[in-house]
Order: structure tokens, then sequence, then C-alpha cells
């Protein structure tokens, strides 16, 4: 193992011990708390399965918020995300979660202080703690992890993307097989086992697109479209949460008239972080994720009842 794994690999077996064995406590909140998080660092669909659980509960009419770090946010503290509001406040997931789902979002580095913001403002209900398996700072009380194929044969940080090893699985009640991943992968025995299909919705696609993202594993987003029958002529990647100043835009648009482009294609996370460059870049088909639960009413059934069940022993 590279000499910095196994360090990280320690600290991070160190802490959950502290945790498993009651050394270190978690903070509760009032309301149910149902963590979604991955073992590896970005890329599983964590967002996006946010989003479909989120609409799920809508259905049936629960109401919930939703906390979050607001990873790469330049303000400090618990803030309430404005759906009109600019990356730069609340993070380009917070927001596209706002956006998209019209719910309460909050976010704070200290996630318990948030859920007390949330409760003390919109009354005590249901929170979806977004990327909250490795936050053990807040207690919850179901715990759902997407895995990926690439995590089952990945190593943990930094010579590889995992933040746990994967026999971590073992705190989770669901873990969500994402992307094809193979259940005989992963350490699942006793674990709920969903799967899901992600796929993309490109719509008004320009001819010979240039595609460009600031996403966790672009070469997913390229070939999903490759799938959809459409070839782009031109690539440009970014770091995961990349911010698009001036400079990108020009660029872009350099490339676009090298290539002979008829336009562009992104994700929606990118669309959220291009803010005001959105109309320079005509025309621009901006590309949603869509996610499906297999078995989805039984899921979210069996979740909730695990839920009440553990309210009623606290």
């Amino acid at each position: 193992m590279n000499p910095l794994s196994a360090i990280y690999g320690g600290v991070v077996a160190a802490r959950n011990a502290l945790y498993d064995s009651g050394a270190l406590r978690a903070r509760r909140l009032q309301g149910a708390v149902i963590s979604v998080g991955n073992l590896s660092a970005g890329g599983s669909g964590k967002t996006p399965f946010v989003m479909l659980l989120g609409e799920l509960l809508k259905a049936r009419g629960i109401e919930f918020d939703v906390l979050s770090r607001g990873y790469g946010r330049r303000s400090k503290g618990v803030r309430l995300v404005d759906s009109a509001g600019l990356p730069q406040e609340f993070g380009d997931e917070p927001l596209l979660i706002a956006r998209k789902l019209q719910v309460p979002v909050i976010v704070g580095e200290d996630r318990c202080e948030a859920g007390l913001f949330a409760e003390s403002k919109f009354g005590v209900q249901l929170h979806l703690l977004d990327d909250g398996f490795q936050h053990r700072a807040l207690a919850r009380d179901f715990d759902i992890v997407l895995v990926t194929p690439q995590d089952a044969g990945d190593r943990l940080l930094p010579a590889g993307r995992l933040r746990e090893p994967l026999v971590s699985l073992r705190r989770a009640d669901a873990v969500v097989l994402a992307s094809g991943a193979s259940a005989e992968s992963f350490p699942v025995e006793g674990n709920m086992v969903w799967r899901v299909r992600r796929g993309i919705v490109p719509v008004n696609v320009p001819p010979r697109p240039v595609v460009f993202c600031g996403i966790a594993r672009p070469q997913n987003f390229v070939l999903q479209l490759r799938a959809a029958n459409i070839e782009p002529v031109a690539e440009a990647f970014y770091r995961d949460h990349h911010a698009y100043d001036e400079t990108d835009i020009r660029e872009l648009l350099e490339l676009k008239q090298r290539s002979e482009a008829g336009g562009f294609v992104t994700t929606e996370k990118d669309a959220v972080n291009l803010g005001g460059y959105l109309s320079s870049l005509a025309p621009l088909a901006i590309v949603p994720v869509k996610m499906e639960l297999a078995d989805a009413a039984n899921a979210v059934d069996t979740m909730l009842q695990k839920i009440e069940g553990r309210k009623r022993g606290a």
C-alpha cells in the first residue's frame, strides 16, 4: 500500500473506531436524518440521487429539507440557499438541488448546526444529508451509500479515490449499485441492495458540438453522449466544481471556431457554475441527468418503516 494511503487509512479507521465504541458521540436532530453518501471522492451520482429521492418524497407529500456542506463556496457558517444566488455563496451542487427540488437547502460546515437552523426556521421535518457518509458527527436514521464499478478495485486516498475502505459499507443501511456496479464486487451482506439506472436527457443539442464540463468523471459524460448518438468534435475538461471565468469562455469560443463546431453541450452542474456566461456560449445544450431507482415504491416504503421503527425505539 502507498505509505500516504496507509497513514490516511489509519486516521480514518481510528476515527471510525471512536464513533463505533461510543467514545465520540454524534449529535442528534429532532427530525429523522437520511444520509446519502459514497466511498469515493466524487463521481458516484450523489447529487442526482438526492434529487431523485427528493422527488420520491415529494410525491408522497413528505416535507423535508436538504443539509449540505456547500463544497466550493466562499461563504462561511450556516446559510439558507437562495435558488437565485451564486455558487460562490452556496456551492454549485446545493444550488442545483435547491433549483430542481424547490425545497429548503441549508449549507454549513457543521451539518448539525445546519439542521438545527432548519428546524428553527421550518419546523421539525425530514432531513436529507447530502454527502454525509463520512460526516459521523451528525447522527442519522438511515444511511444510503452509492458505489460504482470503479470503487471495487480502487485504493484509498491519495493513491486512489476511496475515502474509506470497502468494509465501511457495513455501516450502511442501503447500498446503491450505480453505473452498473455488481453486488458480487462489494461486501454487502446484511445490507439492502438498491439498483439505479443513470442516464442523460439530451435535447436540442447543436450539430457537431464541443463538449465541456468540470465534473469528477468527465469521460463518463462523453460516453453517455456517444451512446445517445451525439459525437462531439472537440472536448474541454476542467476540475470538478470549476468556476468559469472570462478566460475560459474565450478559450471555449476559440475551440469552437477551430473545430468548426455548431455549438456547445455541457452538464447542469456546469450551467450553474457558468452563471452569467451562459448566453456567451449560445447555442448551448444543458443536459440533465436522469436517475431511476428500481422498485422505488418498495425501497422508499422499507426505508420509511425502518426510520419509524428506530424513532420509536429511541
